[in-house]
């Protein structure tokens, strides 16, 4: 039987694991590469929490600008149906002219709600792009090297 050389094992490692050609065994490889998976799997993640929680916050305050656009965008509505109540109150009696502009208003917000509905339905799910652009790198880039 052969001596044992101190740091080194019978078959063929060395105690660190390695094997004296620098190599290491299956196990080694399989343990980095689930704790390099898992390691790519978390920062992906937070990436993603990244990209959503920025398109949130803008999302958020054009939102409150375009609420507060309409607000206003409605107060001025008010009075232009005023204005036309007033204007054709000129030469119909005023119940008349009060009735064609609620009439005029109430077709306007029924062509732009059959609008707004149409735009809703064909609006894409929101997604995180860039995410998505670096887990196809990451999978490209794992299939590379398991064909090596």
């Amino acid at each position: 039987m052969r001596p044992v050389s101190k740091g080194h094992r019978s078959n063929g490692q060395r105690s660190d694991g390695h094997h004296r050609d620098g190599h290491q065994s299956v196990g080694e490889l399989v343990g980095q590469a689930t704790e390099q998976l898992s390691r790519l799997v978390r920062q992906e993640l937070a990436l993603a929490k990244h990209e959503f929680t920025e398109k949130g916050r803008r999302a958020g305050r054009g939102g409150g600008l375009l609420g507060a656009a309409g607000a206003f965008a409605y107060a001025g509505l008010l009075a232009l149906a005023g204005t036309g109540v007033a204007a054709l109150s000129l030469t119909l009696p005023v119940w008349a002219a009060a009735l064609i502009v609620t009439a005029v208003l109430f077709v306007i917000a029924g062509v732009l709600a059959a609008v707004g509905r149409g735009q809703l339905r064909r609006a894409a799910p929101p997604t995180p792009e860039e995410t998505l652009g670096s887990v196809r790198a990451d999978v490209e880039e794992i299939k590379e090297r398991a064909h090596r």
